[in-house]
């Protein structure tokens, strides 16, 4: 027979799992977040016109506040980082260098942020006044935890730029921002061969390799 502090902590169990599906159930999905933080960023891109060559760095800090909380600025760092980022390549290391490959982390993704940030919020105000369109989200998708958003930004070219947003869920359920493709130009697959270039150049040194990174505007 179950006993009752048994029977009570399934119940409390139970309580918890439904209360942890609500609250999921109420997270925006990916493309509304996409669609949420591209509405913010351009209303910050048409207020910049009037500032931003006076004054650019409160637009870089306003664009940043924006893609702060929905980009996953260490996962892509680390992506970037490729093999020298890897658990496998964490567990072989002892704990001093575990703690090394930690700070090195941290730092790359400080850099890959602001780089990231200041270079392509330039790009941005060229878009200022540009219609953007995201298609609708495909049904029936293979992994819940990752999602594709694409997007078209119409400018006085014949053919929108396209853009997919590859997003995928934290360990709170919310979506983030994991990489991104644009016009079939895959930001991760190019940073990531631009840090392996640059770490056989400095012989596997990877403190110079980000005291000397830049992130450099792709030609699209």
């Amino acid at each position: 027979m179950i006993s009752a502090k048994v029977y009570l902590r399934w119940i409390a169990a139970l309580v918890l799992l439904v209360t942890a599906m609500q609250l999921r159930a109420q997270e925006p999905g990916a493309h509304e977040v996409v669609r949420a933080a591209t509405d913010e960023v351009m209303s910050v891109v048409r207020e910049a016109s009037d500032y931003a060559d006076e004054d650019p760095e409160r637009y870089y800090q306003s664009v940043l506040a924006v893609l702060d909380p929905v980009v996953d600025f260490r996962g892509f760092a680390r992506g970037v980082m490729g093999p020298y980022a890897t658990s496998e390549r964490y567990r072989s290391l002892d704990e001093a260098g575990r703690e090394q490959l930690r700070s090195q982390l941290d730092r790359f993704t400080e850099v890959m942020r602001d780089g990231l940030v200041r270079t392509y919020s330039k790009g941005l105000l060229a878009f200022g006044g540009s219609r953007i369109e995201l298609s609708d989200p495909e049904d029936g998708t293979a992994d819940e935890r990752r999602a594709t958003v694409r997007q078209l930004i119409y400018s006085e070219q014949t053919e929108p730029y396209v853009v997919m947003y590859q997003m995928g869920l934290d360990r709170s359920g919310t979506w983030k921002l994991r990489n991104m493709i644009i016009e079939s130009v895959n930001l991760g697959e190019i940073y990531r061969n631009q840090f392996e270039s640059a770490a056989r150049r400095y012989e596997g040194d990877l403190d110079q390799v980000i005291a000397n990174w830049s992130v450099e505007e792709l030609d699209t």
